[in-house]
């Protein structure tokens, strides 16, 4: 069964660890970046959808983590944006060597290595067929990179907001299914209700921002190789929040 799709413009958020195989010594494996790199390309190739990525940094440095040690909230966070800026040429580097061109736009200016965030700009390189990966969140502390994504989802006028989950989970459940094993997937929910209940979809400013501006969210397990195409053709797979 299918929704709404094929849509014109999307943005996936991608958590670092998704970009992680588990081990605790591999913070970045290659193997597992290629394999999102190609389906990323595949679909943007087949399907022609205009395809930005939102990557987090979480492999490699949590801010809250540094801020629990006694480290400086705002410096622990700007650390992890610079996590996210080597999640994001990673997956740069990978995307081109499928023969897809790619750019990486930074919330905090860093010009050897990537281009400045500049909205107009992002939409042209979608709209000429560029992935646009976009990195260092919204380049202010305190927010989160699935805030950064709602917010350029609903700055570059994207049709929906997917977030592509890691470690089993597969969409939105009714409880954690990591310590409930009667845990229940919720197929589709209202927004309200996932503030009402509190659940662990997205954080509650993304959430909200989502909200306000009518986008949609979809969340799935991007670790389910195929599951990306899936989604964009429209398959009822994970949890739609609308």
């Amino acid at each position: 069964m299918t929704e709404s799709p094929p849509w014109k413009r999307v943005v996936l958020k991608l958590s670092g660890e998704a970009f992680a195989s588990g081990a605790a010594d591999e913070t970045i494996d290659g193997a597992v970046v290629e394999r999102i790199a190609k389906e990323v390309a595949e679909v943007r190739t087949d399907l022609g959808t205009q395809l930005a990525v939102v990557v987090g940094g979480g492999n490699i440095w949590r801010g809250a983590t540094g801020s629990a040690t006694g480290m400086d909230r705002a410096s622990a966070d700007y650390m992890g944006m610079l996590a996210t800026v080597i999640n994001a040429l990673a997956l740069q580097d990978a995307l081109e060597r499928q023969g897809q061109p790619t750019r990486v736009q930074t919330a905090i200016g860093m010009s050897q290595i990537a281009e400045p965030y500049i909205r107009l700009r992002a939409i042209r390189h979608l709209e000429k067929g560029r992935v646009v990966v976009f990195a260092a969140g919204t380049g202010n502390p305190f927010f989160t990179t699935d805030t950064a994504g709602a917010l350029r989802a609903v700055e570059i006028e994207a049709d929906t907001l997917l977030k592509g989950t890691h470690g089993g989970a597969d969409g939105v459940y009714d409880s954690d299914p990591k310590t409930n094993p009667g845990a229940r997937l919720i197929p589709e929910i209202r927004f309200d209700e996932v503030i009402s209940r509190g659940l662990r979809a997205m954080d509650l400013t993304a959430i909200t921002l989502c909200k306000e501006h009518s986008l949609p969210i979809r969340v799935f397990s991007i670790m389910e190789p195929g599951n990306l195409r899936r989604t964009l053709q429209g398959d009822r797979i994970g949890t739609l929040i609308h």
